[in-house]
């Protein structure tokens, strides 16, 4: 199963209060890698090929969502998202062009019917040294954004970025663009938030492990560790010095086109349990106070 256009979720921008602060966290405590620095912006690797996973900005009182970005399959792919887009009832945010960000490229931003702003980029650049290193985020698993209506959002990305649904239960749709069975759910809300941010660690051993190095610098599991139902993804949910939720995530399930969509009635838990293995107790109320309260930037792309 694969998009059209989207080849797969590349990284999130985001504002920051305090950004050497920001730095020091996801580098020292969630293991990141400063890989380039710009005016007023850090830019943070994994051990995967992408050229980084976060950007960081300095900018506001409490943290913002600057952009989505995920990666076309061409650039001829990049056109076609700007004429998609507007006939779904979205905007050009910003208009396709050479990218100026340590990645570089070409890309183009859009912006969807209820502000949400997704980057597209196409000839970036890429790490040769890729490789998994124990307790080391690889790349992002998927990002969750919180939708008051579900199914226009859905049908945004289905119709702009050529997104396919996976999986619906009672308050998430999963959406699927390439092998991995999400890098996009949409979460039922009252609100269009960020819900959080996935990173891949090479094997759960390294998810476990991060939990207690978070634990030991003060930042306690929120919800986990345990086995999701859809994506059947190992889980550990934190939130980072500033009330931004991040996972780390292993053994995210891989697809094709014989994937039968889940329905609802497909993902029910027993009575008292919230994962595969039943032993996670529910998200912390914190946990789910955090999942509401970060936005997009209302007006920068």
């Amino acid at each position: 199963m694969t998009s059209p256009t989207i080849a797969a979720l590349r990284s999130v921008s985001l504002n920051m209060p305090d950004l050497a602060k920001a730095a020091s966290f996801y580098t020292e405590v969630w293991n990141l890698k400063v890989i380039a620095r710009d005016d007023g912006a850090i830019y943070l690797r994994g051990t995967g090929a992408d050229h980084h996973l976060l950007s960081l900005h300095q900018g506001g009182d409490k943290p913002q969502i600057r952009h989505v970005t995920f990666r076309a399959h061409s650039e001829a792919a990049l056109g076609e998202i700007a004429r998609n887009a507007v006939a779904a009832g979205g905007s050009i945010a910003q208009p396709l062009g050479v990218l100026t960000d340590p990645a570089g490229g070409k890309g183009l931003t859009v912006r969807d019917h209820d502000g949400r702003l997704i980057q597209v980029v196409y000839g970036d650049k890429r790490h040769s040294d890729a490789g998994e290193q124990k307790d080391h985020p690889m790349r992002l698993a998927h990002v969750v954004l919180n939708a008051h209506d579900i199914p226009k959002s859905q049908k945004f990305f289905e119709e702009a970025l050529g997104f396919r649904l996976l999986d619906r239960t009672r308050i998430m749709a999963f959406m699927n663009c390439n092998a991995d069975h999400h890098s996009l759910a949409l979460g039922d809300a009252d609100n269009d938030a960020l819900n959080h941010i996935a990173f891949v660690m090479p094997e759960i051993e390294s998810v476990m492990r991060g939990g207690g190095r978070m634990k030991d610098a003060g930042h306690s599991i929120e919800w986990g560790p345990g086995r999701h139902g859809p994506g059947n993804n190992a889980f550990n949910y934190f939130i980072d010095p500033f009330g931004v939720v991040i996972e780390y995530t292993a053994d995210v399930q891989q697809v094709d086109d014989s994937y039968k969509v889940g329905t609802p009635d497909d993902w029910k838990w027993p009575a008292g349990r919230v994962d595969h293995w039943g032993i996670s107790a529910p998200p912390s109320a914190r946990l789910k106070e955090a999942q509401r309260a970060v936005f997009f930037v209302p007006s920068q792309a």
